[in-house]
């Protein structure tokens, strides 16, 4: 249905709905659920993508996880829903929690690796692009500088695809 609107028109939606939400996180203070996915390509690269609204910076695909929905489902429905990938070999290898718009964050992080070629919508999602971790581009949330070059080394050592049978 949300496709029947205008890209531009459901982009600014996302925006405003975004705002009242920060609003009322700060008003309610609840403990939010939430998931992050470290999708790497078969070169080891990591999927970063910007969201039409929020800060712009490059972040990890993921999103809410809903009331009494696991995480790895939620990681799998949020990868799809944002990218339109897929994730082989997933698994919550960490779980962080972090202040946001005055509230607490509890952060699941999610590996695996990418199946299918990332397509950002254009709508929710305005650019997905993998990253050698090596190389990582300027302009990334603040959390995710901190965090991600040890997120990517734990997420690597329990990753290695089998080889391939011949």
């Amino acid at each position: 249905m949300l496709r029947l609107i205008p890209a531009p028109l459901h982009r600014a939606g996302l925006v405003l709905a975004h705002r009242l939400r920060q609003i009322w996180w700060r008003l309610r203070k609840p403990l939010l659920s939430g998931c992050r996915v470290l999708a790497f390509d078969d070169d080891g690269r990591v999927l970063l993508v910007r969201h039409s609204y929020g800060s712009g910076r490059w972040m990890l695909p993921g999103g809410g996880i809903g009331r009494g929905e696991d995480p790895l489902t939620a990681a799998l429905r949020e990868l799809r829903e944002e990218v339109g990938c897929g994730l082989d070999q997933p698994r919550l290898f960490h779980r962080i929690d972090e202040p946001l718009s005055g509230t607490i964050n509890r952060v699941h992080l999610i590996c695996g690796i990418a199946v299918g070629t990332p397509l950002p919508d254009g709508r929710e999602i305005i650019e997905a692009v993998f990253h050698d971790p090596g190389a990582l581009p300027t302009g990334m949330a603040a959390a995710l500088e901190q965090g991600l070059a040890e997120w990517i080394t734990a997420a690597k050592a329990g990753h290695r695809r089998p080889p391939e049978q011949g």
